[in-house]
């Protein structure tokens, strides 16, 4: 089994969690951190990711002087979970951004750049 196999079976078996924890299904906000986040609302795990973020980066300026580098992943850990958060309050899920991954593998991060822009320039002009 490859490791892109055991990722997207992570994540998914995490998103089952997450998802199973969505007010609608009944999470207890009493008994789980993502109840508790999800039931607080967006700005509860949108003001997450943005520390995560942060984190994430002061984490990689520590690893260049010397410091922890397992702490870069445990802060991208943390970051992706509260992204995984927002991912099912939206509806969406890890396989959509990952589906969405594959279909800009082999294209040059400057053509897809240029194409979303010639993208919105065009919806914009509708």
């Amino acid at each position: 089994m490859s490791a892109a196999v055991n990722t997207s079976d992570a994540l998914a078996r995490l998103a089952a969690v997450i998802e199973s924890r969505l007010p609608a299904r009944g999470g207890n906000p009493e008994k789980s951190y993502v109840a508790r986040l999800l039931h607080k609302g967006p700005d509860a795990f949108l003001k997450k990711i943005g520390e995560e973020a942060t984190e994430v980066v002061m984490a990689a300026k520590d690893a260049d002087h010397g410091g922890d580098r397992a702490k870069i992943v445990n802060e991208v850990a943390d970051l992706w979970f509260h992204t995984m958060v927002a991912l099912a309050h939206y509806g969406s899920s890890p396989a959509e951004v990952i589906a969405e991954l594959e279909r800009r593998e082999g294209t040059s991060g400057i053509e897809e750049k240029a194409l979303r822009k010639a993208q919105a320039r065009e919806a914009s002009n509708d």
